[in-house]
């Protein structure tokens, strides 16, 4: 917490620096010009419920047609690959929760509809062993970072995770049902604020969905009106994790 701390001190010292590399950006929270312009930033035609980009404009793309997630929509800033790596990694896993600030302005433009219509931001869950080990939930801190620039309420442990599960990345599609059935709940008295509530659940990546959907059915079993997902970036293919 006292490395974050002096780092955020130097931030505001220092001169601006891109949020993906150490050359200068004109801002503070900002991309240089070469990182922006390597960024896979999430544009239309886009999948109307799970966000993935699409090649031909189309309401669905062909899984959500097949098999729906449990949420109503998500949306996501970037592409999950190099560019985004180089923006996530650090800020999830080398003790950079300060990155939040800047990040969670990438949001705002793709996750407008979403953030209008939410009544409160909702953190996915990280398990306690995990949060002592790197200190701080990356999700709820890009969700805290996101609630102070657009006034949303927020709910920062109204889940939990009940038990860790292994990385999903490396599961296929039943096994990371398996992996979460019953791992995620609703923390106790946390309820009653959710209930009749649209909700706005915020993480850093949207892999399968599979998390997310979990979440989302925990809120609805709590009585929540309807969830979205909003994230960094999403995995567009097997090739992406």
């Amino acid at each position: 917490m006292l490395k974050s701390l002096a780092r955020a001190t130097l931030d505001l010292i220092l001169p601006a620096q891109c949020l993906a590399c150490a050359e200068p950006a004109s801002g503070a929270g900002q991309l240089c010009a070469k990182c922006f312009a390597d960024a896979a930033f999430l544009t239309p035609p886009l999948c109307g419920h799970c966000g993935l980009k699409l090649v031909e404009p189309a309401p669905l793309c062909s899984a959500c047609e097949w098999d729906p997630p449990v949420f109503r929509a998500a949306r996501a800033a970037l592409r999950y690959g190099p560019a985004a790596k180089r923006l996530i990694l650090p800020f999830k896993y080398a003790d950079r929760p300060e990155a939040a600030r800047g990040l969670a302005r990438l949001l705002l433009q793709p996750g407008a509809e979403l953030l209008a219509r939410a009544d409160l931001l909702v953190p996915v869950p990280l398990h306690k062993r995990r949060l002592a080990a790197r200190g701080y939930n990356q999700a709820g801190e890009l969700a805290r970072a996101l609630a102070r620039l657009t006034g949303k309420p927020l709910l920062i442990d109204a889940l939990i995770r009940t038990r860790a599960t292994r990385p999903l990345a490396e599961l296929d599609q039943h096994d990371r049902a398996v992996a979460l059935h019953g791992a995620i709940a609703i923390r106790p008295g946390r309820a009653a604020a959710l209930h009749g509530r649209t909700l706005l659940l915020i993480d850093d990546v949207l892999t399968s969905g599979a998390t997310a959907s979990t979440c989302a059915a925990v809120l609805y079993q709590a009585g929540a009106a309807a969830v979205d997902v909003l994230a960094l970036a999403r995995v567009s293919d097997e090739e992406d994790t």
